[in-house]
């Protein structure tokens, strides 16, 4: 993944470096987006093209002149008139003009037939600020039309480093991207307005590609299959980690038996449960492969930990002096420890710095972490997810749309995979219990962190593809990890 600038980078390379003309980049880009919209959408035989300004819009007039040439219906409506448009982008209207094409302004889009198919060559990458004027009314009456809507490149309207919405996007069906894909593209509303994401390198030689260091990651099912540890047939369950999971406090024991089922399910050869013991017993007898002590001292909690190798705490955790002396016995023993939930609220209230652990807040606990609010850390995930890593010391794992894996001093990584259904209650404590889990069988830190992420967004596909999104439970997640890590 790339930011905006990176790309516009890699796109000057391409030009200097690897003699391609930018309007041969042009040409390349249209067919692409032509080649994609024609096989998605056969039936579709009148296109509208939107065309705004730069480069964006020389796109969309050179779609409507492949569209066209292939015997449908094409028309062109713009908001910046071709007169004024300059290089690569006045050459590709003015290509259009000579083939006959049929243009209209926005302000005489009353003139036009019903289209079936809309293609958004308004505005690109650059765009770092709201939508106003003829182009946001533009894009709010593009969502509004019934029929099937294609982004050239990127929705107009959605900031290509955060993902957020400026003003008003595109509610695109599918969006074909070039050269680089966007970060903004994966993450916050990204996915939501982008539709099913195409990527089409453009044929630019991957020397220019590799000149250019990535901002991040994609962590998906190629990921997984390559970064599953290992396993013998020649080995036992000592060999593949003693996670401890602690928390449950009184009323709350639902999440450490979601916490631990999910370490058993994820390969852990051995899981522990720490909790109040009002809920013990049944937590055992929901789990019965789960080994759970009632604790009510931390010095109980130390010879526990003694077993362990890696130690998730906080779910179900709370914030009572229990809670509090737990979290303490837990960091106090220097062990790879998973923080989330009640711990990280502990945690935000003293913070502190501490090698070897991995923080799993949401928006709200991410807030508190940098005390700041919700709003602040959607604004801009990746950065927020850095900003914690960098002030904790840690691998942090910013759940939401298009999960942010940020380590200190590091690399930063996107999971694409994962729906809706898995807003649900617990589903959080089963990803503790994935990465805990994983890291206990010999993975680092990160990677444990991000391949748990993907892991866990798969299986909840899966359960999706069984359950439906309104149905899931966190348990579903949790049935599923078989599937994933076969």
């Amino acid at each position: 993944m790339y930011t905006a600038e990176q790309v516009r980078r890699l796109d000057s390379l391409a030009i200097g470096e690897a003699g391609i003309e930018g309007f041969e980049l042009m040409s390349r880009a249209a067919r692409a987006v032509f080649e994609r919209s024609n096989a998605a959408f056969p039936d579709s035989r009148h296109w509208l093209v939107l065309c705004g300004a730069g480069n964006n819009a020389g796109d969309g007039y050179l779609v409507a002149c492949n569209a066209k040439k292939a015997g449908l219906q094409a028309q062109v409506l713009w908001l910046t008139e071709p007169e004024k448009l300059h290089g690569d982008a006045a050459r590709a209207a003015a290509q259009w003009k000579t083939s006959g094409g049929e243009s209209f302004a926005w302000d005489e889009r009353g003139r036009m037939g019903e289209c079936d198919l809309l293609l958004d060559g308004l505005l690109g990458t650059g765009l770092d600020r709201p939508l106003e004027g003829d182009y946001r009314a533009a894009v709010e009456w593009m969502n509004t039309q019934d029929c099937s809507r294609v982004a050239i490149d990127i929705p107009t309207g959605l900031h290509a480093d955060t993902g957020n919405v400026l003003g008003a996007a595109t509610l695109a069906d599918m969006t074909v991207t070039f050269i680089g894909r966007k970060r903004g593209q994966f993450t916050a509303d990204g996915p939501d307005h982008c539709g099913q994401l195409i990527f089409d390198s453009l044929d630019v030689p991957q020397k220019i590609l590799n000149s250019v260091d990535n901002s991040g990651i994609l962590i998906g099912e190629k990921f997984i299959r390559e970064n599953l540890p290992p396993r013998r047939r020649n080995s036992n369950k000592g060999q593949y980690g003693h996670i401890l999971v602690c928390g449950g406090g009184p009323g709350m024991g639902g999440a450490v038996r979601l916490a631990g089922e999910a370490a058993l399910r994820s390969g852990a050869g051995l899981v522990s449960v720490a909790t109040d013991g009002q809920h013990a017993m049944t937590v055992w007898s929901g789990c019965p492969e789960l080994m759970v002590s009632a604790v009510s001292e931390n010095t109980h909690l130390q010879s526990l930990a003694e077993k362990a190798s890696v130690i998730a705490v906080g779910p179900g955790l709370g914030e009572s002096q229990w809670s509090q002396d737990m979290l303490a016995a837990c960091m106090a023993t220097g062990l790879p420890l998973v923080v989330d939930a009640d711990g990280l609220n502990l945690l935000a209230a003293n913070p502190c710095r501490r090698d070897n652990w991995v923080l799993t807040p949401h928006p709200g606990e991410a807030a508190r972490l940098l005390g700041t609010d919700t709003s602040q850390i959607q604004r801009d995930r990746v950065t927020a997810a850095c900003e914690i890593a960098e002030k904790f010391n840690a691998v942090v794992v910013l759940k939401g749309c298009g999960t942010v894996v940020a380590q200190a001093g590091g690399p930063y990584s996107i999971c694409p995979l994962g729906n809706a259904g898995m807003a649900t209650a617990g589903a959080g404590d089963v990803l503790t219990g994935v990465v805990a889990g994983l890291w206990g069988q010999g993975l680092n830190a990160m990677t444990a962190a991000q391949l748990g992420v993907a892991v866990h967004a798969a299986a909840g596909d899966e359960a999706m593809r069984r359950r439906g999104q309104m149905s899931m439970l966190a348990g579903d997640i949790s049935r599923q990890l078989h599937r994933v890590l076969a």
